[in-house]
């Protein structure tokens, strides 16, 4: 069997595209689990699940300690051999407990997975970028959180046939207890499902010039901004919630235009992954255009203006 958890529906869907993979070539069925709410079942099964399991459960919130004796009793019934964990802040945390109740191998953050000689052999990210870690199971199960957008979803499937089956898991409390859950103030901005991402970087010389970026962005329909790390962590000028990179977010659009934005790795580890990267840079060996589609060697202010500007006439 091959296992899905995620307490996010959307990267529970992602999740399941390289899971039907894998069961496909083990001859395996897929579960997916979800705890303590049966509003999604139905569409795992159409994203490729053979069977979904509804953990019922007085937890009403994720606390570690719990979920995983859930996902523990989930699998000593099942006999999973393939976990796959989405790679968030609380299935990170989720998928060392159960390696180590398990004693079992456990990698995070894979970008890919694959058959090797019949044993799973992953791929993932090392080095701020700059080299690809290839790591082999030799025990079972396999645990495996994986990041947001590395896989796209199956198309849905109103005809793929499973099973939804309902277990009420009662589960010991720790002796740790959550007193207070406080959101992290945000500015609305969500980069990392943004289609058109305009980032800005240090060169810009004071924060009222991002108001470039923020027009090219609405040209461009696209009307999200994004930041290399010193206009968010050290200058201040925008939040954390635009921030890419290697500690800020990951992003994955159709376009992404870096302006002003040098190109160290822990910036290009952020939105690698991007359908079409343009450059604006002055510098011509800058080395954010050795991961540029396309570059535009110059200065900024005299671009941006004239690149919004064209776009707008093409347009209309």
């Amino acid at each position: 069997m091959v296992l899905v958890y995620s307490d996010d529906p959307k990267l529970i869907a992602e999740l399941l595209n390289k899971a039907s993979d894998l069961a496909k070539q083990l001859q395996k069925k897929v579960i997916a689990v979800t705890i303590g709410s049966e509003q999604h079942a139905k569409d795992y099964i159409e994203h490729g699940a053979d069977v979904v399991i509804i953990a019922q459960t007085t937890q009403q919130q994720f606390k570690a300690e719990e979920y995983t004796s859930i996902l523990l009793s989930i699998l000593k019934e099942h006999s999973n051999e393939i976990v796959l964990i989405g790679s968030n802040k609380n299935g990170k945390e989720l998928a060392s407990r159960l390696a180590a109740r398990l004693d079992a191998g456990c990698v995070i953050d894979a970008t890919n997975i694959l058959l090797k000689d019949k044993k799973v052999t992953t791929e993932r990210v090392v080095y701020s970028g700059n080299a690809i870690a290839v790591e082999q199971f030799f025990g079972s199960p396999q645990i495996i959180t994986i990041p947001p957008r590395v896989f796209d979803p199956l198309p849905k499937n109103p005809n793929h046939k499973g099973e939804i089956i309902k277990k009420t898991v009662d589960v010991e409390q720790s002796a740790s207890k959550i007193i207070k859950v406080q959101e992290m103030k945000s500015e609305g901005v969500n980069v990392e499902d943004a289609q058109i991402i305009v980032s800005c970087g240090r060169g810009f010389k004071k924060k009222e010039d991002i108001r470039l970026v923020s027009e090219l962005a609405d040209v461009l329909k696209g009307r999200t901004v994004g930041c290399s790390r010193p206009i968010a962590a050290d200058l201040k000028w925008l939040s954390e919630d635009h921030w890419i990179g290697l500690s800020g977010h990951k992003v994955k659009p159709k376009l992404y235009v870096a302006c002003g934005i040098s190109g160290q790795i822990q910036h290009i580890a952020g939105m690698r992954d991007s359908g079409v990267i343009v450059a604006i840079n002055k510098d011509p060996e800058a080395l954010i255009f050795k991961s540029a589609d396309y570059g535009i060697v110059g200065d900024l202010y005299e671009v941006l203006p004239k690149l919004t500007s064209a776009i707008k006439e093409k347009i209309g």
